[in-house]
């Protein structure tokens, strides 16, 4: 049973704000307050990273900017977390010194967070509250139940958010499948008695909302996956998401059923199958094989189960496609299985791990030319049309999702005929009561990168420079001057990512610069070449303009004056 909520006060205000996940896939970070203005008391709902690309040269993990819910991180209640995928509560590890609330999670996702913790030295600092699936979590105002959804990991959760202004459905991330072969069904139930006590607003994913029809279940994908597996000769390795265990599940008893011993590729497959068989799943598989023993089996009798599946570069498949993997090697004959889709923003590094792959001679199998080995877990446009029947929210907040894909849910919401839907950008203030809901301020929502184990500005100095050098190279002059000025030796200039070919050497080049450099130092007057800022500031402002005038290119230029 909930707690009886209190009589709200006339200054008392429900705010919904997003700092990451709306306005983009992944980074999820959502705050909930209550009270008035000037004395609000939050909670936080998820705390996840997303991914650098090629535009973030040497920033692999990104993490949402927690300035404004910092200053008042004394009125935060808690941290609760819907599910264990990572943007959802990678962050949490580097963002909690910040904030330093309580954090709420059921006993799957608990497992993986403590690891994470373990590894940041945070784990006896951290106040974990394991809250058993179906349970209720009190935080001052606010009562939280947690509803049992289906997704692609174990343990997803809904969250009904009670408060004396009204009850909001955070549904987290979820899809409606009828056999999700580990863990429960969707309590559909439950969502339909909120729907009866009246939903003030329902916070909702938003990924697939251009997509027609339902998700599909991961039983279909076990049936497409044991045919598969079955007609397969040779080396297997099968590529997926090691948080999806159910998927997981169904590549190793395909591999029995075929079989074949498995291996498993990748630190993340580990420490899922550590974290599922801690809450009781994956029962009655065999012990895998280590990597080291897989190379003595025969070649139709193992199956190893990748990491890697989006082409990220450390992971176990890619070091299999390089040949830089210690153990294992696919080549001829083998084959290579994507039970996966496609992340927008990953398609050039999948495209080069598959040509890769393909390169040495393995088959690949994808959704594409294969249908069935792979289905979403999130909710389609069938599924979104359910859901708004069971809760029947006065108003629609679209989340998790790119901009098109939240006014497009804005606009499904408003066909379903729910009386208000706002689709609000990441750092948008939303007061959804009392009264009609609105955007009422605007706060810092920016994100925050971890370079070399470094939480850094978004605009840092030093990702500014890399992303400089890497499209306009750089240069380096070299002088060696006395006390008094006198060039000694020099202009040595050496390049890092500038042209030149046989018709216009790059040597050449560098002979012109170090002349242009030379004059710069001898037009110094005599008494200010005693100066090493001087000296500098003439030889990179005239070698930036020569180098402009033979490559229209502005590189980073470093002069190193050494003094004799």
């Amino acid at each position: 049973m909930t707690q009886s909520m209190t009589k709200p006060h006339p200054s008392d205000e429900l705010i919904f704000l997003p700092l990451g996940g709306s306005n983009e896939i992944g980074m999820n970070f959502n705050l909930y307050g209550y009270g008035p203005e000037d004395n609000r008391k939050w909670i936080v709902v998820d705390l996840g990273i997303t991914f650098g690309d090629q535009t973030t040269p040497g920033v692999e993990v990104i993490l949402p900017d927690p300035e404004f819910i910092e200053t008042y991180a004394d009125d935060i209640l808690g941290i609760v977390l819907t599910h264990a995928h990572e943007d959802h509560i990678g962050a949490v590890a580097w963002l909690w010194p910040r904030l330093k609330a309580p954090v709420y999670a059921t006993p799957f996702t608990a497992f993986l967070l403590r690891e994470k913790l373990r590894d940041a030295r945070l784990l006896d600092q951290v106040e974990i509250t394991e809250v058993p699936l179906g349970g209720t979590i009190e935080l001052g105002p606010f009562s939280l139940d947690l509803i049992t959804l289906t997704h692609s990991i174990p343990e997803p959760n809904g969250l009904a958010i009670r408060t004396p202004l009204g009850t909001i459905l955070h549904t987290g991330d979820w899809k409606i499948d009828p056999d999700p072969l580990l863990g429960d069904v969707t309590d559909a139930a439950a969502i339909r008695v909120l729907g009866d006590e009246g939903v003030l607003a329902m916070v909702c994913d938003s990924t697939n909302v251009f997509v027609d029809g339902m998700a599909g279940s991961e039983a279909d994908v076990r049936v497409a996956m044991k045919a598969l597996i079955k007609g397969l000769k040779g080396k297997v390795a099968v590529a997926c998401f090691a948080s999806n265990v159910a998927r997981m599940d169904t590549v190793i008893r395909a591999a029995e059923d075929a079989g074949r011993r498995v291996c498993l590729a990748g630190r993340s497959m580990h420490r899922m199958a550590a974290a599922a068989r801690s809450v009781g799943l994956m029962k009655g598989v065999k012990d895998f094989v280590t990597d080291k023993e897989a190379g003595y089996f025969p070649d139709n009798t193992i199956l190893y189960l990748c990491t890697g599946s989006q082409g990220e570069p450390r992971a176990a498949l890619a070091r299999i496609a390089e040949g830089t993997h210690p153990h294992v090697s696919l080549g001829q004959g083998d084959h290579v299985v994507f039970s996966s889709r496609v992340i927008p923003g990953n398609e050039v590094a999948i495209r080069t791990l598959q040509n890769r792959l393909a390169d040495r001679g393995v088959r690949l199998y994808t959704e594409r030319d294969h249908p069935g080995i792979h289905v979403s877990g999130h909710p389609c446009r069938d599924e979104l049309k359910q859901m708004y029947q069971w809760a029947r929210p006065q108003i629609a907040v679209p989340t998790h999702g790119e901009r098109r894909h939240l006014l497009e849910h804005r606009a499904l919401a408003k066909d379903l005929q729910v009386p208000f839907a706002i689709a609000p950008r990441n750092g948008d203030m939303v007061r959804l009561a009392p009264g009609h809901p609105e955007i009422i301020d605007e706060v810092p929502a920016g994100r925050l990168y971890v370079d070399g184990g470094v939480v850094t500005p978004e605009n840092g100095e030093a990702l500014k420079e890399r992303r400089h050098v890497a499209y306009n190279g750089a240069l380096t002059v070299s002088v060696v001057l006395d006390a008094r000025g006198k060039l000694l030796s020099g202009p040595d200039v050496r390049a890092i990512g500038l042209p030149g070919d046989a018709q216009s050497p790059l040597e050449d080049a560098l002979d012109a610069l170090a002349d242009e450099a030379e004059q710069a130092i001898r037009k110094i007057p005599g008494e200010e070449r005693s100066h090493d800022q001087i000296v500098e500031q003439a030889i990179c402002r005239v070698v930036k303009k020569a180098a402009y005038r033979l490559w229209e290119r502005r590189p980073v230029v470093e002069a190193i004056i050494l003094r004799v």
